[in-house]
Parts: C-alpha cells; structure tokens; sequence
C-alpha cells in the first residue's frame, strides 16, 4: 500500500505528551481490574509483583514503542514498514493497529455504563443503584444501554476531532489532575471506615505464602492492560514528540502515574469492600460487577454515600473518557498514514466502526444475549481476543522487529538523543533475553484458561 503524508499532530510540551499518554494508561483496568486481580491474587503479593514487572518488562516495551514511534514518524502499521516489506512486518503493524480499533468500541460500551451511574448519583439515586438487579437491569435492557454508549463514543469523537493540541492534549491536561485529586478524595474516605484497616494490611502487605505461579502470570496480564502496550498507542503518541523530549524520563513519569493511580485504585476499593463484609474476600472476587454492583451497595451504607459516588463515577468517568480518547486517536493517525484521508474523514469512518462493534457489545447482553462464542457474551469476547491473544502477538511482534531488523542498539541510539538511559544494561537484557519469553507466557496462559486448560 502506498504511504501517505499530512501534516502531523505534535504534543506542545513534555506534560501535555505525559499526561496524554498517562491519560491512555489510567483506565477502567486500574479502577476494577487491578483491585480485582491483587484481592484474588494474594493482595500485597501481587502488587509486589506487579511493582517489578513494571519496572522491568513494562520499562522495556514502553520505551521499545515510543522510540520507534519517534524514530519513524510513524503509527504502527508505518513504523513497522518503515524497516521493510516482508509479509511478517506487514502483520505484525496491523496488528498493532487494529487492536485499538477493536478496543474502542466496547471500551465505549463500558463508558456508558459508567456515565449512566454518574448521571445517576447525580440524580440522589443511591438507594435504588444499590439494588440487586440494577445493573443486570440496566444492561439487558438494549435501549438504555445503547444510549448511554452513544453519549459516551460522541464525547470521544468531538475530542478527537478537535486534533491532538486542542484536543487530546487540552483534555488530558485539565481530566487527569482532576481524576487525582478525586481518587485521593475517595481513598481518604474509603481506609477511614471501620474495619477497613485490614484491607490496608492485606493490599500493602506482601505475604509470601500467597504467592503462586498465577500470581505473576496475572500480573503480567494487568501491566499490558494497564500500561498501554501493544495498543499502537505508544507508537503513535511517540510519532507525535520532537528528537528533544526525554524518553526515559517520561517513561518513568507515565510508569509512576499509572502505577500511582492503581495503587489508588486498590486503596479505595479493597478497604471498603473489607469494611462493608466484614474481611470476606469473596466479595472482592465479582469481577466488572464490583464496581457496578459491589460500590453502590457500600456508597448506600454511608453517610456520604451519594457525594462519594458522585466523585467516585466522576473519577471513572474521566479515566474511561482518556483511555477511549487515546485508543480512537490512534486508530485515526493509523488510517490518516494508510489511507491518505483527512483528519475528518478518518474520524468519521471510525465512527462507523465504532457504533457497530460498540452496538454489538452493548446488545450482547440484550437482544443478543444467545450469541455467545466460547461461552463468553459478546462484549467479553471482544476483551478476550484483544486484550489476551492480540496484544501479547502485538508484543512480539515488536521484539521481533527489533531483535531481527531494527537492533537493539539502534533503538537504544534513538532514546540516547535526548536521554542520559540510565537502565540501558537492563533494557538489552529484558528485551534479548526474557522480553519475549514472558511475552508468550500471558499468550499461552490465557488461551489455555479460556479453553478450560488451566484456571486463573
């Protein structure tokens, strides 16, 4: 296919470029996923865990992807291009590429849901959002559901089209200090209940003898959730910075944002969870439905049930809203580089493709709630083959690309132009030696749980 060019989006500072790309990581993995996975693995084990896979694996691929990002001046399908023609390249930059476009949609999906229960605490329903089927009302019932993704993807789109300094970046700018400074809110109230002293302990508290091999394997699993990897989202927002802007340093200001925000995320929701049962982990254990379903009960036993709500769903709301931005931005750039098409344009066909897969995901539950693919509705699908078989690819994809075309040291080069790469040993090690290993751990691993092989 023939390359495009059109005038490229730049970010106008090191903030706008880090809270944009902090902005993607914090998501809806770090307010439910995260707390749900460290309750079921073994709390402080599993942060601990997560803490070195971070700093390590999750170091390497970040700065892996915005490298080759800048180095190209391209999204991922250019990127990968940008360094030969051969039928594996070529796969392995679309792969990159359309596990954003794919994302978006259920993603979206989602962030209606969570705009539905803000507009609601809004509203002082507290009592009746606390109720038993509430949620599973709310979702079965096709229409109220369909709309509130509608409301959701068009606040994306208007942000997207705005372009990236007016848009991406002005938004991040104001939604992620603001998602700071309400999950600290949030977290202040939720370890000050009674009883929520033990959730503390058991979140922050490494206990080794709940350590096991599913701890790391799921850890794993949430740092490519939760960081952005193998999303094309790095690429493309690296494709967006000038050769002046400090690769490490940002790295490591995205790594502590997001981990900051997860930690954050486990200190609202395991402690309170704690406090309203009584130290049942069980309770932890809902999975998506702890924060729809498991929260409001909690919001509703305290006195300041729908303030906390309100600020809690204002929090998620904005995390939702950056990710989903991020994501569309990266499909769009993708489609602008391939296609030769105007911004506008770009928008708009993802648009389309956002209202039919995203309609998918939010009728799963509804009128096509029959259609079920390995026993998952439709929406857990769409998360199964993104997040577990089409990023880890995604992954390799990119280590191959520099272990046998780009090298190491080249990439290494690139980052050195504006950076002093202090964990440069580490960064060679990790990705010649285990990069790709770990990698195809969390792609077996989850194949082999969804066929029923193994249970994580």
């Amino acid at each position: 296919m023939k390359q495009h060019s059109h005038p490229r989006g730049r970010f106008s500072s090191r903030l706008g470029y880090v809270l944009s790309v902090a902005g993607s990581a914090v998501g809806l993995g770090n307010i439910w996923r995260f707390p749900y996975l460290a309750a079921k693995h073994g709390g402080g084990m599993f942060l601990l865990v997560y803490l070195l896979l971070t700093v390590t694996l999750g170091y390497v691929l970040i700065v892996s992807e915005t490298a080759l990002g800048r180095m190209t001046g391209k999204s991922p399908v250019g990127a990968f291009r940008a360094f030969g023609q051969s039928g594996a390249l070529r796969f392995g930059g679309w792969v990159n590429a359309v596990v954003p476009m794919l994302i978006v949609p259920y993603y979206s999906a989602i962030g209606g849901w969570v705009l539905k229960y803000l507009v609601e605490y809004l509203r002082g329903d507290v009592g009746r959002l606390a109720g038993d089927s509430y949620f599973t009302g709310f979702i079965s019932s096709s229409a109220g559901a369909e709309g509130w993704f509608l409301l959701f993807s068009a606040a994306v789109l208007l942000v997207i089209l705005a372009g990236v300094r007016q848009g991406v970046e002005r938004v991040s700018k104001v939604m992620m200090p603001a998602l700071i400074l309400l999950a600290v809110f949030v977290t202040g109230y939720s370890v000050t209940r009674p009883g929520a002293l033990a959730g503390v302990r058991y979140f922050l508290i490494p206990n080794f003898a709940n350590f096991s091999w599913m701890t790391v394997v799921a850890a794993m699993g949430q740092m490519f959730y939760s960081l952005s990897i193998a999303m094309g989202v790095l690429y493309t927002y690296g494709s967006y910075i000038g050769k002046d802007m400090d690769i490490e340093k940002s790295t490591g200001q995205v790594e502590l944002f997001d981990t900051g925000v997860a930690m954050l995320g486990g200190m609202m929701i395991i402690p309170a969870v704690f406090a309203y049962s009584g130290g049942d982990l069980e309770a932890l254990k809902a999975g998506p439905s702890l924060t729809f379903v498991t929260l409001p009960k909690i919001f509703a036993d305290m006195g300041m049930g729908q303030a906390v709500g309100i600020a809690f769903f204002l929090m998620f709301f904005f995390a939702a809203l950056t990710s989903a931005i991020s994501l569309m931005e990266t499909s769009v750039s993708t489609l602008q580089d391939e296609l030769g098409w105007s911004r506008r344009v770009c928008c708009v066909v993802m648009a389309g493709v956002q209202l039919i897969f995203g309609s998918l995901a939010c009728l799963g539950y509804g009128v096509l709630d029959f259609v079920q693919i390995f026993g998952m509705a439709l929406l857990d699908f769409f998360d199964f083959l993104t997040n577990s078989v089409m990023m880890p690819v995604a992954a390799l994809a990119t280590c191959f690309l520099i272990l046998r075309r780009v090298g190491v040291e080249r990439v290494a080069a690139e980052v050195e132009l504006s950076s002093e790469f202090r964990r440069k040993g580490m960064y060679r090690f990790f990705l010649r030696y285990l990069a790709p290993a770990c990698i195809a751990v969390i792609l077996i691993s989850s194949v082999a749980n969804v066929l029923g092989w193994i249970s994580l």
